[in-house]
């Protein structure tokens, strides 16, 4: 008789405690508790750890292959690696990069750019028929985000592994950074030739200005360079620079950022280089 009713005791208090503890997670999920859960609080709380050694970007690959250990760390505190990699005396924020700068980058780049997830999946089928075809990578379909991890984070090695290493960095990018922080990370990374990393030195080394001053030419010329920086550069080759100004342009026509007149206007405007 005791022990039946311990038994009936304990079920009480059990049930007591399991309606407490219910009640609690009611009450920390509707106060917007589910915030533990997502990405950015992981990689804010990178910010409590010590900060790592600065990376800079120049060498465009990794200078030793990463353990497993370090990238798993990578990526839950994802801020604190990209923080690393950041030329912050040479940083442009993106209020102060004209909206032709961004929209030439986007229609060159990554058109759906403002859509996707950080990857294109209809590029992405394409090219994996391109590349099983193959047996290697020998096509990408790398957006905006993928060509930002890729420039911070990893080597030029063409395999499988690698890109599935890029897919899995650009979802954590989008989940931890707005297209904005993306597209000013992104403007403030790349290389655009002549050993200019970043739209800031660039729009100071090929035209001696601020990039907040850049005019459309100037500007859709810029954002032809990533693509093939070393042939494209106008110090390396001006009529080259020039035939890419005007396919980034026709991509903004397309895109529906200019109308032809003004892209027209653009492509006959002189181009005065800094040196």
């Amino acid at each position: 008789m005791k022990k039946s009713r311990f038994r009936r005791a304990m079920r009480s208090f059990l049930r007591y405690i399991g309606l407490l503890c219910l009640i609690f997670f009611l009450a920390f999920f509707l106060a917007g508790g589910t915030a533990i859960f997502s990405p950015r609080t992981w990689s804010k709380a990178g910010d409590f750890l010590p900060k790592l050694a600065p990376a800079p970007i120049s060498a465009q690959t990794e200078t030793t292959e990463p353990s497993a250990l370090d990238r798993i760390e990578r990526f839950l505190f994802l801020r604190r690696a990209v923080e690393s990699r950041l030329r912050r005396e040479t940083y442009v924020p993106i209020q102060d990069i004209p909206e032709d700068m961004k929209q030439a980058i986007i229609a060159v780049e990554d058109r759906k750019f403002y859509s996707h997830w950080g990857f294109d999946p209809s590029g992405i089928a394409r090219a994996t028929l391109v590349n099983l075809q193959y047996g290697q990578i020998e096509e990408g379909a790398s957006t905006i985000t993928q060509q930002l991890v890729k420039n911070l984070f990893l080597s030029h090695e063409q395999s499988f592994g690698r890109k599935g290493e890029e897919f899995l960095l650009a979802l954590d990018m989008e989940a931890n950074y707005s297209k904005e922080e993306i597209l000013e990370l992104y403007l403030n990374t790349i290389y655009y030739g002549s050993s200019y990393y970043g739209i800031g030195p660039a729009a100071e080394g090929y035209f001696g200005k601020r990039p907040k001053d850049l005019r459309l030419p100037e500007a859709a010329m810029l954002a032809g360079l990533p693509n093939a920086p070393s042939l494209y550069s106008p110090y390396v080759d001006f009529m080259m620079a020039k035939k890419r100004q005007f396919v980034v342009l026709d991509a903004m026509v397309a895109a529906g950022f200019l109308d032809k007149t003004r892209a027209e206007d653009a492509k006959l405007t002189p181009i005065y280089l800094a040196h």
